[in-house]
């Protein structure tokens, strides 16, 4: 009886074919909609998440009139500069409350024929000190990293570990690439040692070229707070203490991005809500329509020995099909519309971004697939049950 019921259901979804195409067609909007939102704002999520755990630092602490340009070149990385003395460095380290600092200093390639790629973020650090750049290297260097050297974010593809890159007329080997973080701050940057930003300054000016820093300068002061101590608290010690810098705590950064994504696509939530609650009572009608014109065709298979159990398994098939094709068509749909329009998507919402992994797709497209399947079932369970309960005298009666 089980295989009678499923050809059966499949006949019945085929003779209607117009009206199985409009329930696939409404499921399937809902699921574009739904798999589109939430993969975005997973990506979001977990790049947020990654990025600033790769960042390593609870705090940063930069110049109090760069704070924007800050918060920009970390969510968007937009290349900026913007200095401090150095000096810093040592007086946040010994304010309650910091466990350990590095610093960072930032400089943008030039578009001449100094550098090889122009408009670049060249991040100097210091390794001895470094939390937040090696251990992140996809492959460990297990040395120091020497003067003439670098490392690579994910997001520079043209090159490769071995290659050699000019900035400023000095030759630097790619010696490590990081992880990718989603964090175009992190990933589309190069990272040099401090004394490689001396190697850059000591030919500078010996060649006489214009260079916008000096070696007694840092852009930004990453912090790590003892355990004990929050970071907004630890953040306000250093403002305390410190004239013309502002502390931002990296978990804020976080907090407002989250805001940002949540209003702008709030509106969209709600669309896919009333979607949703729309695609519901459109099933539902059209099951009931269904039921209707088929009062007769029931009345006999109850008449022929089927049970009502059979009837109601019936309905409930069909309407998970039409909403298992629905969700599957209507996945893949959204998933290909996003893929192929990603940067666009991402570049007009100048946000984090890290496209999700394997499992966490497999995630998502069991969520979308499984309310795409509910929409359905949900949908005809008051038909079939109706369909159910109908007697087979009546029934027959009813549908001449």
């Amino acid at each position: 009886m089980e295989w009678k019921i499923v050809a059966l259901a499949q006949k019945n979804l085929r003779r209607k074919i117009f009206r199985s195409i409009a329930i696939i067609a409404t499921v399937m909007v809902v699921a574009a909609t739904l798999f589109s939102v939430t993969t975005i704002m997973d990506s979001v999520e977990q790049s947020l998440k990654r990025g600033t755990a790769r960042l390593g630092a609870d705090i940063m602490v930069v110049p109090a009139k760069s704070e924007s340009a800050a918060r920009s070149a970390l969510l968007s990385g937009k290349p900026s500069t913007f200095y401090m003395d150095k000096s810093l460095v040592e007086q946040i380290k010994a304010i309650h409350g910091v466990r350990s600092v590095t610093s960072q200093i930032f400089l943008k390639t030039s578009p001449y024929a100094c550098c090889d790629i122009s408009d670049l973020f060249l991040i100097g650090f210091d390794p001895e000190n470094d939390f937040t750049i090696k251990p992140w290297l996809t492959n460990t260097l297990g040395r120091p990293l020497a003067a003439d050297e670098v490392i690579m974010g994910r997001g520079i593809t043209a090159y490769a570990t071995g290659f050699t890159l000019n900035f400023y007329n000095q030759p630097f080997t790619i010696v490590g690439m990081l992880e990718e973080t989603g964090m175009e701050f992190i990933d589309n940057a190069i990272f040099i040692s401090y004394a490689g930003i001396d190697r850059i300054l000591a030919n500078a000016k010996k060649d006489g070229t214009m260079i916008s820093i000096s070696g007694n300068q840092v852009s930004t002061v990453l912090v790590q707070v003892d355990p004990e101590l929050s970071p907004d608290r630890v953040a306000v010690f250093i403002q305390a203490k410190l004239d013309g810098v502002k502390a931002i705590v990296t978990d804020r950064i976080i907090a407002s991005v989250r805001k940002q994504l949540f209003i702008l696509l709030r509106s969209v939530l709600s669309v896919s809500a009333i979607l949703w609650v729309m695609a519901l009572l459109l099933v539902g009608v059209v099951f009931s329509m269904i039921v209707n014109e088929r009062r007769r065709e029931l009345g006999i298979f109850r008449a022929m020995g089927a049970k009502k159990s059979h009837i109601f398994r019936l309905i409930m098939l069909e309407a998970a099909i039409l909403s298992f094709l629905g969700g599957l068509i209507g996945i893949g749909l959204g998933g290909g519309v996003l893929y192929m329009f990603k940067e666009a998507i991402y570049t007009s919402l100048n946000i984090p971004h890290l496209w999700p992994n394997t499992a966490r797709f497999v995630g998502l497209i069991s969520f979308c697939m499984l309310l795409s399947l509910l929409t359905g079932v949900i949908a005809a369970l008051g038909p079939a049950i109706r369909a159910a309960m109908l007697e087979p005298y009546e029934a027959v009666r009813g549908g001449e």
